[in-house]
């Protein structure tokens, strides 16, 4: 790739327009398409202030290390796209967007998962969402770093790290690091470099995948809009897979209304995905975003009637969680909501007996070293099978073929691949790989059937809701075993880990609902968003970065 423009003087060399609106790197996308149609900047000249900002605050600067690598040829696909303006046909003409590096691309970068194993391996062809993105005019700027293998790989790793990648920081408090250079400040994960490059300013948008909280808790940690979508409303082809039964891709971006639009590109039926027949979807996501839809709507806060701030699942919330729900309930209620506090029973089928499977946790950086940890059964043995079958039908430039091959890689080069350990992949290449055991074929059952008689449906029925708010990534699984939507909106901030003061970081608020109900909470989050836009981009993230030359 060519040395990237640094200054406004090289983009006049270049005969290309910088950017003349500073506040253009922290952006919705809406306001970028009216620059580049309105031929305002160029999607060159869009792509090198990227470049030059990953240049400054990931690889420099605060080091972030959102970014795994860039696309070789992004600078020569925006070159192409300059004269192409956004439109109803194309509606992401010269538009920036980094993929979670678990998201096969058929170019010259490599798809790794984050794994030393599969440094180097490509793919045969693009994920179907990448091809729905080039369709839309996309530019590829390259892929993000995640936690290894979407957090499969072992108990207890931190988010964001990889053995290939590094560990991934959180842009609200970058420098503030605990024992093992672990970051205080979550990034969260497994989609943090998607996560923290959309809300450090170094793309438009990022694409992340989610199996149960991947999507959402980095969102939340970074102060950003994401949409967990339905299983089945976008295309899982092409993607390194956990659990077939769980797994999405879904978009992660600053405004409620640029999810909505990426929506609208990502959700279509695919051959490749059986998940996808049964797709159910509007003409438009972004019809009927107004600021008065909550009006009217009941909203359900799970809640110990005793203690309503006392989530059920998670326990008694921390001091700066009870205020931004506080707070968020209270704009909700001005907004027109109805809002019904309620139990939410979940003892017995979340991690209940029958669907977790217990595995020794060797991990020797993990506090609980030495104990059994319960990952579900469910996710051990989708995960042999599929990852066996994305790498005979997906990787090329390999010679890793199976998950043995990564299990073996793994331990023959321990120091460098086994920082965490691999606990999970153990324990899933126990399995026949095939799911015809009698305990997965059971587990199964027991999700679907705690899920729709006990879980989210039947708590909306029993109350009559149109969602229900959770702080954070709280009610991740609820809906992940279920497979339904979830939309994350910032909430708020606050200032403390554990008990211990930090700077100041983004608390997200989920609006979660039933099977293919994202239109409907995408007009809540909206609503939610304009009367108190919550968003705050990170501190010290300056656009002066174009102004940065290269030191080497």
């Amino acid at each position: 790739m060519k040395k990237p423009i640094r200054s406004d003087a090289e983009f006049a060399a270049a005969g290309a327009a910088p950017p003349t609106d500073p506040q253009l790197d922290h952006s919705p996308l809406s306001e970028i398409a009216e620059a580049l149609a309105s031929g305002r900047i160029t999607a060159s000249a869009l792509t090198e202030n990227y470049l030059a900002r990953i240049e400054a605050y990931d690889r420099d600067g605060p080091r972030l290390n959102a970014v795994r690598a860039l696309n070789p040829d992004a600078l020569a696909i925006a070159a192409a796209l300059d004269g192409i303006r956004p439109s109803i046909e194309r509606p992401l003409s010269g538009i920036p967007i980094l993929l979670k590096d678990n998201i096969a691309t058929g170019d010259k970068q490599p798809t790794t998962a984050g794994s030393l194993a599969l440094e180097g391996a490509r793919a045969r062809d693009d994920a179907t969402v990448v091809k729905l993105l080039r369709d839309a005019g996309a530019v590829i700027l390259g892929k993000a770093n995640l936690t290894e293998f979407a957090n499969m790989l072992a108990i207890d790793m931190h988010a964001g790290y990889s053995s290939l990648g590094g560990q991934v920081k959180n842009p609200y408090a970058p420098a503030l690091e605990g024992d093992h250079g672990i970051p205080v400040v979550s990034p969260g994960g497994s989609s943090s470099g998607s996560a923290v490059a959309v809300t450090a300013g170094l793309c438009a948008a990022s694409i992340g995948t989610e199996t149960s909280g991947s999507l959402l808790y980095p969102a939340s940690q970074n102060g950003l809009v994401t949409v967990k979508p339905t299983v089945g409303l976008i295309s899982r082809a092409g993607i390194v897979p956990i659990s077939h039964s769980q797994d999405t891709a879904g978009p992660m971006t600053r405004t409620v209304r640029d999810a909505a639009l990426l929506l609208n590109v990502l959700a279509a039926k695919d051959p490749l995905d059986p998940a996808t027949e049964r797709q159910k979807r509007p003409a438009d996501y972004t019809a009927g975003l107004a600021s008065d839809a909550m009006k009217g709507a009941r909203i359900g806060v799970p809640s110990d009637p005793s203690d309503p701030l006392n989530d059920c699942y998670y326990g008694k919330l921390a001091p700066g969680w009870v205020k931004v729900m506080t707070s968020a309930i209270k704009v909700l209620e001005d907004l027109g909501a109805v809002i019904v506090r309620a139990n939410m029973p979940t003892a017995g089928w979340i991690g209940g007996p029958g669907t977790t499977m217990a595995v020794l946790n060797t991990n020797p950086l993990s506090r609980h070293a030495g104990t059994v940890a319960r990952p579900p059964v469910v996710f051990l043995y989708e995960l042999k099978r599929d990852l066996n079958l994305y790498l005979r039908d997906w990787a090329t430039d390999t010679g890793i073929r199976t998950m043995a091959d990564i299990v073996a890689f793994n331990a023959a080069h321990a120091d460098r691949a086994l920082r965490f350990g691999q606990d999970h992949f153990l324990a899933a290449e126990m399995t026949r790989g095939d799911l015809s055991e009698r305990e997965y074929k059971s587990a199964r059952a027991m999700d679907l059937l705690s899920a729709k008689t006990r879980g989210m449906n039947a708590y909306m029925n029993r109350h009559r809701l149109d969602a229900v708010l959770f702080p954070g990534s709280a009610g991740c699984v609820i809906s992940a075993k279920a497979g339904y939507p979830s939309v994350m909106v910032p909430g708020g901030l606050v200032s403390e880990v554990d008990g211990k003061d930090t700077p100041d970081y983004p608390l997200g608020i989920t609006f979660a609902g039933r099977a293919w109900s994202e239109h409907k909470l995408l007009r809540l989050a909206y609503a939610f968003e304009q009367a108190c836009n919550m968003r705050r981009p990170p501190p010290g993230l300056s656009a002066a970065a174009r102004s940065r030359r290269r030191s080497t």
